[in-house]
């Protein structure tokens, strides 16, 4: 389905994660989807626009009422996996996080990134950032001395 919408001119959004998997009896290291089922796409909808992407092949779903009152999901969360994704730190999913202690990343990388902190140790400890539409999170571990509560 990415490849289909993609030859089609729409900026999609899969992130993914190095797991390894079983196949035929022989454990390889596969890339499979973060967000297993889901992927994101960023285009200004109009109804032509919407028949496309429901052409796809095997589409489940488009999350909304209608073409014209689609779900969707705040830059800002995007933005915030689309950068833990290039990281090329090792990204976990985790269970949905809402409530918690809400962190800024002041420096680094992630600088700006915000999320829930998960605190390992004192110097350590988890991001976690999550999808909220989803009810899904994922996970990164970082130094905690680059932290401010947002």
């Amino acid at each position: 389905m990415h490849d289909q919408l993609a030859t089609k001119g729409f900026e999609l959004f899969l992130p993914t994660v190095d797991a390894w998997c079983r196949r035929g009896g022989v454990r390889r290291l596969a890339r499979l989807p973060l967000f297993r089922g889901y992927l994101f796409l960023r285009h200004t909808m109009d109804n032509a626009s919407y028949v496309e992407v429901c052409k796809a092949r095997g589409l489940v779903r488009v999350l909304g009422e209608r073409w014209d009152q689609l779900d969707i999901v705040p830059d800002a969360e995007i933005e915030a996996i689309q950068r833990l994704a290039g990281s090329g730190l090792p990204m976990l999913p985790h269970p949905y996080l809402r409530e918690g202690q809400h962190v800024r990343i002041t420096r680094g990388p992630f600088a700006d990134v915000e999320g829930i902190l998960v605190r390992i140790n004192s110097k350590k400890g988890l991001l976690v950032v999550s999808v909220n539409l989803l009810r899904r999170s994922v996970a990164v571990q970082l130094d905690c001395t680059a932290l401010e509560a947002a």
